[in-house]
């Protein structure tokens, strides 16, 4: 259903209500009972992966040809997507419980025990665009740790996103858990995002996970504790003591592997001192699938690369096209990355382990790596089993957002009689 019937404040206040009752639901459940939901709604997407492709073709056909092709691959939904998709629930199924975690323990001299322990947040809205996959992982990463969640993907998933959530919610009746801890906002009118913002009675945090319009519209009109995932412009830096084989099958691999996400390489900041060597390599293995904006210096040594503008340096492309820009030195290097990276993930590639130090610790981004491809800045590869996105400030969560992330703690105090004096 689509009903644009319904006045959107009151449909927010619905849902937050239903999610609210749901979440004290599954302060109970049961660790065994979660990870039953889990399974149940893995084997509930794969036995409707023909309807879900079926909803997923009315959601690509809606904006073929009028959204670039990086927007179109990141909705697109196939077989071994689906897959993967059910697997990864199955993954967080296989997880440690984050809930009910001793975080600390310590006595007081007058006798008291005083415990800090992981507990849910509550209910969480995720706000979201085009990647339909981010409401399953989202709503397996809520449930595994024991929050409800309020899915509003975009107009043009949102065809996908109903056979997702009602996949999700078989596995919770399966389980005897709450139907309403996953549930999917019904309406595209943009005024259920805004009251979803201002949803303080009944929502704890939202988390929006999409282009930067999106990010500071929630930034901007949220009443809501936030969780905020900014673009990736993200960098890989060649420093001089770099393996320049590696180095360029590296940038190749974090720029080109799939151009839509958030980690991939948009930036590629290489020494002088080697340039001459690492520039025609690199066009030579990456000019013909991507368009290179180069500064002057690159642009002279190698006539495939285009000239850049000064708003090339701080673009997401999202797309088949990265800058180049060439540095003096390390020094200089760390500063171009600092002034002009999203803070989201960086990357350095050097044999020098000082060097690779130096970087990773002046680099104020959530990731940081050393000699690896920026498309591993991901909660699966991680070793989360999913992420709900890539937090990019600093208070509560920074880098992938897991079932960790997703708890807040309170204190348990165990006392025998005392009084205060």
């Amino acid at each position: 259903m689509n009903d644009q019937t319904l006045d959107p404040q009151i449909h927010i206040q619905e849902l937050g209500r239903r999610a609210r009752e749901a979440a004290r639901g599954l302060l109970s459940a049961s660790t065994e009972a979660k990870n039953t939901a889990l399974r149940e709604a893995a084997r509930a997407l794969r036995a409707g992966t023909a309807a879900l492709l079926e909803a997923n073709a009315a959601d690509v056909a809606s904006v073929e040809g009028k959204k670039p092709e990086s927007f179109v691959d990141r909705l697109r939904l196939t077989e071994d997507r689906i897959e993967g998709m059910a697997t990864a629930l199955e993954e967080i199924a296989e997880l440690p419980d984050p809930v009910g975690r001793k975080l600390a323990e310590f006595d007081r001299p007058n006798g008291l025990k005083i415990e800090r322990v992981a507990v849910p947040i509550g209910v969480i809205g995720m706000i979201y665009e085009s990647r339909p996959n981010v409401g399953a992982d989202a709503s397996a990463l809520c449930l595994k740790s024991g929050n409800a969640v309020i899915l509003r993907g975009g107009s043009e998933s949102r065809h996908s996103t109903r056979e997702i959530v009602a996949a999700m919610r078989a596995g919770l009746k399966a389980a005897g858990l709450p139907e309403d801890a996953v549930q999917t906002v019904q309406t595209t009118d943009r005024d259920a995002v805004a009251a979803l913002l201002k949803a303080d009675q009944f929502v704890d945090l939202v988390i929006p996970r999409g282009g930067r319009g999106l990010v500071e519209l929630v930034r901007d009109q949220a009443s809501v504790p936030t969780l905020l995932h900014l673009d990736g412009n993200c960098h890989s830096y060649v420093h001089e003591a770099a393996d320049i084989d590696e180095a360029v099958k590296v940038i190749r691999n974090a720029k080109l592997r799939r151009t839509g996400i958030c980690g991939a390489t948009e930036s590629i900041v290489i020494d002088r001192k080697i340039a001459d060597r690492v520039v025609p390599r690199l066009a030579e293995a990456m000019a013909a699938d991507c368009e290179l904006r180069g500064d002057e210096a690159a642009v002279a040594l190698d006539d495939r690369i285009k000239p850049a503008s000064e708003e090339d340096w701080d673009t997401e492309y999202l797309d088949p096209i990265a800058s180049v820009k060439i540095v003096d030195g390390l020094d200089e290097g760390i500063a171009w990355v600092d002034t002009h990276s999203s803070h989201h993930t960086d990357a350095i590639l050097t044999e020098d382990a000082e060097a690779a130090r130096r970087f990773m610790t002046a680099i104020d981004s959530a990731v940081v790596m050393h000699n690896a491809s920026t498309q591993f800045s991901d909660g699966g590869e991680f070793g989360m089993g999913a992420e709900i996105g890539i937090a990019t400030g600093k208070m509560h969560a920074r880098g992938p957002v897991g079932l960790e992330q997703l708890t807040s703690f309170k204190y348990l105090v165990h006392g025998d009689g005392q009084t205060r004096p």
